[in-house]
C-alpha cells in the first residue's frame, strides 16, 4: 500500500509520510484519526495504511476546492484539477481514485466540506490529528483553535509544512497552529521529520 502513496499526486516528501504512518501505526490511546487537508490523497493513502492495520478509521477531511495556494495564478496551480463545467478546482475524483487504488475504500471515510464547520459538529474525541489544511492565517488559525481540544490525552497532532525559518516556506503552519500548541502546555513535541511535527496531548 505504502508505494501507492508514492505514485499519489501531493506535496508530502517520502521520509515525512513514512514517519506520519509509523506515528498512526503506533498510537497509544484508542479513537480515530482525522486528518485535516487530504488534497489528492496522498497523505491519506500514508495514514490509512496505517489504520486499517490496527483497525481503526481515518476521516479524510477537505473541501476539494484547492487552498489559497493551489488557485489560479499561484505557485501550486494545477490546471489539470480545474472541473471544465464549474471552473473550479475539484480535487476529490483524484482522491477516490487514489483510495480505490491504494485498496483502502474500508478504512478511510471522506468528509467533503468545511473544516470549521465540520468541527463545530464534531464530538468523537480524536488518538491522532493530522493537520494539512489551508496555509492562510486565518484558516490555519481555525484548525488550531477548533481541531486540537479533540485531541484526547496521549493521543497525536501532527502539523505539516512547519518551517521555522521563513525562506524554507509559508509562516502560518508554524505560527498559527505549532507556535500555539507549545505554547498552550498541552502538548509536548516528540518528533520532527523535515517539516512534520508530531506532539503528543498531555
Amino acid at each position: 500500500m505504502l508505494a501507492k502513496a508514492e505514485a499519489a499526486r501531493g506535496f508530502m516528501p517520502t521520509n515525512e509520510g513514512l514517519a506520519l504512518h509509523e506515528a498512526a501505526k503506533n498510537l497509544s490511546v484508542d479513537g480515530p484519526v482525522l486528518e485535516v487537508g487530504s488534497y489528492c490523497g496522498k497523505s491519506a493513502v500514508y495514514l490509512g495504511s496505517a489504520v486499517i492495520d490496527t483497525d481503526r478509521v481515518l476521516y479524510a477531511l477537505d473541501h476539494h476546492r484547492g487552498s489559497e495556494e493551489n488557485q489560479e495564478g499561484w505557485d501550486f496551480h494545477e490546471p489539470d484539477l480545474v472541473d471544465a463545467q464549474t471552473g473550479r478546482m475539484d480535487t476529490l475524483p483524484r482522491f477516490r481514485q487514489t483510495i480505490f487504488d491504494a485498496g483502502l475504500e474500508g478504512a478511510v471515510v471522506a468528509l467533503v466540506g468545511d473544516s470549521p464547520r465540520i468541527a463545530y459538529n464534531w464530538q468523537t474525541d480524536l488518538a491522532m490529528l493530522f493537520i494539512d489544511g489551508g496555509h492562510g492565517e486565518e484558516p490555519a488559525r481555525m484548525d488550531f483553535e477548533l481541531w486540537t481540544p479533540k485531541v484526547c490525552p496521549g493521543g497525536l497532532l501532527a502539523i505539516h509544512d512547519v518551517f521555522k525559518d521563513p525562506d524554507d516556506g509559508g509562516r502560518p503552519p508554524y505560527e498559527q497552529i505549532y507556535l500555539p500548541a507549545l505554547a498552550s502546555g498541552n502538548f509536548t513535541e516528540t518528533a520532527v521529520v523535515g517539516s512534520l511535527r508530531l506532539l503528543t496531548r498531555v
